[in-house]
């Protein structure tokens, strides 16, 4: 794994965010890819970014679109309760009994102030019981303004045994690895049209996703990959690849992209033997993906195999960093590179699997005709 693109994963899991309050990251992209020099970024009403690497002479007329979101599950405060009780909003999905006595963390222009949760209350969402507000009680007498954004007290991310853990991956994991493409095109000086889409309000119901969907952010004319990171599965484990998504909860995928995508990876895997990849049906949650493809777009998914989803240590019953492997990070960020790269011989089908079917039926077709069987 190169060295910048480990520091820039570790730089973007340091940063703190949640949904609507993704403002440190974006600045962090923003200010990225001016030292790129090359992309072109623009904003849409809602704050998503679009960036767009164009080089050389390849003319595409089916451009991949790579997308991932900025937010995690966090607080954002709402005001001081008097003494050193804060009262804060809860946006994400981390069932009730997580909360209190658990420490979080406020990111205040004077540095962290450290908490822990004294009460919660709950609304009816989806049929259960979700929080929606907190108190907390600081441990030290601080005034924590409006709007700043808490995350749970959880170290800054660290390397153990070729993995990373963070406060959290997901899925800031996959816009660094979509940073770390981006970079890698750029000093490559590889000849591209590709586009990367980072949305906002993922956890609390892809909202920036569907966002960009109705105002046409992305071109039409795209190819939509949604980048995830996903709880691991018994039969999609982290270490074995980062995974080609057919589907996840609510709906399958668009088949000729996933396609498209498993051909770029099988031929990927041909050249570089230390790159693996997985092809699952990832169905522990619904992703953007089912949004982008229900509101018109041709679009599959991708995802990294992610351990503690959302933070939440069944095990153990407590909340804990989320991590994830870094070959499968490194792998995933090679896929990237070769999907800007390839041609888009995008013709609607799986060519491999085509010819296989064609194959099976030749061999068999004498075999089939001449057993069957006259009307009596």
């Amino acid at each position: 794994m190169l060295a910048l693109h480990q520091k820039i994963l570790q730089d973007m899991l340091s940063i703190p965010t949640a949904p609507f309050a993704e403002h440190a990251v974006i600045d962090y992209v923003r200010k990225f890819c001016q030292k790129l020099g090359t992309p072109r970024v623009a904003e849409d009403k809602v704050g998503n970014l679009l960036v767009h690497i164009r080089q050389g002479n390849r003319k595409v007329t089916r451009p991949v679109c790579i997308t991932a979101h900025l937010d995690h599950p966090g607080f954002i405060a709402d005001r001081m309760l008097g003494g050193k009780r804060l009262r804060a909003f809860w946006r994400g999905g981390v069932p009730k009994e997580y909360f209190v006595g658990t420490g979080v963390r406020f990111y205040t222009d004077g540095g962290a102030v450290k908490g822990r949760i004294r009460s919660i209350k709950t609304v009816d969402r989806d049929g259960q019981k979700r929080v929606d507000t907190c108190t907390v009680e600081l441990a030290r007498a601080a005034d924590v303004p409006h709007g700043t954004v808490g995350m749970w007290d959880l170290p800054d991310p660290q390397i153990r045994n070729g993995r990373i853990h963070a406060r959290g991956c997901d899925d800031i994991a996959g816009a660094s690895a979509m940073l770390c493409a981006m970079e890698s095109l750029v000093r490559r000086n590889v000849s591209c049209d590709t586009y990367y889409l980072f949305t906002r309000a993922e956890e609390v119901g892809f909202i920036g996703a569907i966002a960009a969907a109705r105002l046409k952010t992305i071109p039409k004319k795209c190819l939509v990959v949604a980048m995830e990171n996903s709880s691991q599965l018994p039969n999609a484990r982290m270490g074995d690849g980062p995974i080609l998504r057919v589907g996840d909860r609510a709906s399958t995928f668009t088949p000729a992209v996933t396609s498209f995508c498993h051909r770029v990876a099988r031929e990927l895997a041909s050249t570089d033997s230390s790159f693996k990849y997985q092809r699952k049906l990832m169905d522990g949650g619904t992703c953007e993906s089912s949004a982008y493809c229900v509101l018109g777009y041709e679009a599959t998914g991708m995802c990294l195999a992610l351990g503690n989803y959302h933070n939440i240590d069944a095990k153990r019953r407590k909340i804990a960093p989320e991590f994830i492997d870094l070959s499968d990070f490194e792998n995933v960020v090679k896929w990237f590179v070769e999907l800007a790269r390839t041609p888009h011989a995008y013709a609607g089908r799986d060519d491999v699997l085509y010819d296989r079917i064609i194959d099976l039926e030749k061999t068999y077709r004498t075999l089939l005709r001449r057993s069957v069987r006259k009307p009596a």
